[in-house]
């Protein structure tokens, strides 16, 4: 595994923004000084700042082989 603070697609930053905003919701406090109170705001607040990093793992993703024509099914 590897700690990354740069971010290889907006997808992904926008990924670590909203689980840290989650955590800012639950309790946590900010990591830097804001005016915000919003918690999507701090979190990119935060990100923008570098204080924010995520960790990714050195394994390739591999997608699951399946025999035959298949319907995924999504339970929900």
């Amino acid at each position: 595994m590897t700690i990354e603070t740069s971010f290889d697609s907006n997808y992904r930053k926008v990924l670590v923004a909203a689980r840290r905003a989650r955590q800012l919701q639950g309790g946590s406090r900010a990591l830097v000084k804001t005016h915000s109170n919003k918690a999507c705001r701090i979190a990119q607040e935060e990100i923008d700042a570098g204080k924010i990093a995520y960790v990714k793992a050195d394994k390739e993703v591999t997608k699951p082989l399946i025999d035959g024509p298949a319907v995924p099914i999504l339970l929900g």
